[in-house]
């Protein structure tokens, strides 16, 4: 049983620079490779959600089923949070692309 025991801390003196350096190279290479694919995820999910908000907008239902007034619908306002979130929406779809491109590149991995 004691045979199968190994030292590891006098493992990790010995080893030499090769397997220093190949051991920070992976460690360092995960981190940032998990790291860029929450960023991606993070990008998608921010999309997502402002598309959700952007369809909702355009949702102008009356106020219950026995209504025919609608609810308090601004024009002015629903043109400006429209265009506003359509803007957003755009430089997130590039900075998405961007993003996927260089984990891709930085990577070598389809994402």
């Amino acid at each position: 049983m004691e045979e199968d025991l190994k030292p590891r801390f006098i493992e990790s003196l010995q080893r030499n620079n090769d397997q220093i350096r190949e051991d920070r190279a992976r460690i360092i290479g995960e981190d940032a490779e998990l790291i860029y694919k929450r960023r991606v995820e993070d990008i998608e999910l921010k999309i997502k959600r402002l598309e959700r908000e952007q369809e909702g907008l355009i949702d102008i239902s009356p106020l219950d089923k026995n209504s025919l007034t609608f609810a308090d619908f601004q024009p002015e306002a629903f043109v400006q949070r429209d265009i506003e979130l359509s803007l957003i929406i755009r430089n997130l779809n590039i900075q998405l692309e961007l993003t996927r491109t260089r984990f891709e590149y930085l990577f070598g991995k389809k994402f």
